[in-house]
């Protein structure tokens, strides 16, 4: 009769677990992302990202440009077939030239909000653009996700990480996704902290950036765009979004971005 009973428990919680809903994040860097961008490229960034449930931008322009290419871009996802809604954070507390927004774009069917999300103030003194977050809530669960755009590679961006990183792990609880161009791969040792935490890079080794020529048949560069989660969520799947496939299509694409969309499809415990 014991058993039967921890055969019956077994399966229930098996059911329960293989019920988890998922969902995918994907993290973009769509370069100078504002006027720049004409209708036919929304459509095209739209057509790469439908499929998916959440959308974290970096580099939307800071002027109004931006906010309306972000709002068009919604309009259009909402035209093929799900209904969409976005954020956009405050321009960054940032110098002239590198000031910029964020951006989250999600489906609102298993999706919600209660704000309209934050730019973290207490890191203004120590990054150049202070990353942007908000509570998700996933079928009733709360999802925090950090969208963050470093300084570049050249300009010691391992500080900033390493900022957050400290806030992340003394201020921060529970389900955390911590996306964006890091501008450093993710086995520098910048990572340790967050990785002592339990947190875990969706992308190993996976160039994410444009050349601006081909060397051979090979169009990427650096592997510096990444996810990184929490110990609380379950991990699915990562990758990239592909949308050049061949050299001809490099200079078509870079109108585009210069970098690859990253994905994490995961679930919450």
């Amino acid at each position: 009769m014991k058993k039967c009973i921890l055969l019956i428990l077994l399966f229930c919680s098996f059911l329960s677990f293989s019920q988890q809903q998922e969902f995918t994040l994907v993290s973009w860097n769509i370069r100078d992302f504002g006027k720049t961008k004409n209708s036919k490229e929304l459509d095209q960034i739209a057509e790469i990202v439908r499929d998916v449930d959440l959308i974290a931008v970096q580099e939307v322009v800071a002027g109004y440009g931006g906010a309306q290419a972000v709002a068009r871009l919604t309009d259009i996802l909402n035209r093929k077939g799900s209904k969409w809604d976005y954020v956009i954070s405050n321009p960054t507390n940032s110098s002239k030239y590198v000031t910029e927004r964020y951006a989250f774009i999600w489906k609102t069917t298993n999706i919600k909000i209660k704000n309209r999300g934050t730019l973290i103030v207490a890191l203004d003194s120590e990054v150049e653009r202070e990353p942007f977050t908000i509570n998700f809530y996933l079928d009733q669960k709360v999802l925090k996700v950090i969208n963050f755009h470093s300084r570049p590679h050249n300009k010691n961006p391992e500080t900033e990480i390493s900022a957050i990183s400290h806030h992340i792990i003394n201020a921060i609880k529970g389900p955390v996704l911590f996306a964006g161009d890091f501008n450093v791969v993710e086995q520098d040792p910048v990572f340790d902290a967050l990785k002592g935490k339990g947190f875990t890079p969706a992308l190993v080794g996976q160039k994410t950036t444009l050349k601006r020529t081909c060397t051979g048949l090979n169009y990427l560069n650096y592997a510096i765009d990444n996810i990184f989660y929490s110990k609380e969520i379950i991990f699915l799947e990562s990758g990239v979004l592909d949308f050049v496939l061949t050299c001809d299509q490099l200079d078509q694409a870079r109108k585009l971005s210069d970098h690859l969309p990253v994905f994490i499809k995961f679930s919450l415990y």
